[in-house]
């Protein structure tokens, strides 16, 4: 009898480790909003790590996460680190790419609740007399990473938080 369960339970294990081999390799999430401020203002939220606090989701979820600055204060080179609670990990951004007013791009390094190296982007397009904001981050899926998006959307996950902070960012930039 415990034979035939260590086989049966060796079974559903190949089963899924086939079914999260199958996944994708790599993932995008994207979010997109329309801001009713001039480009310049709305990139000016992102280019400076200093102000993610006053729209990010992250920063509400652990208000006294640890955080620190390094390089210039805002655009190419800028790193914003960051240790906190189980829901925000541990991690380091750093702004590889600043052309004003219209992308900004981020190396996103997770070492903690797991390791991952994602690429991060914002972008902003004139649209009427506003400003159309795409936040997208895009990465490579380790079979980790595949396994957990068989019993999770990440894309929902992630994408939820996208809208909360973008939509935090349309306050910001919108009050001023």
């Amino acid at each position: 009898m415990l034979k035939k369960l260590f086989i049966g339970l060796a079974v559903l294990l190949a089963v899924f480790a086939i079914v999260a081999s199958r996944q994708p390799s790599d993932f995008k999430i994207s979010r997109s909003t329309t801001v009713n401020a001039r480009p310049a203002k709305v990139f000016a939220q992102v280019n400076d790590f200093h102000k993610w606090q006053n729209w990010s989701p992250w920063d509400k979820m652990d208000p006294s996460m640890k955080k620190s600055f390094e390089g210039p204060a805002a655009g190419e080179g800028a790193v914003y680190s960051w240790t906190g609670n189980s829901k925000v990990g541990e991690g380091k951004m750093t702004i590889l790419k600043s052309q004003a007013p219209s992308l900004v791009a981020i190396q996103l390094d997770f070492m903690k609740p797991m390791k991952a190296t994602n690429l991060t982007e914002f972008s902003f397009a004139p649209e009427g007399k506003g400003t159309q904001v795409s936040w997208t981050m895009s990465g490579h899926n380790n079979f980790v990473s595949k396994a957990f998006s068989v019993f999770m959307d990440m894309d929902k996950m992630i994408g939820s938080e996208f809208e909360k902070g973008l939509a935090q960012m349309k306050a910001q930039a919108e009050a001023k």
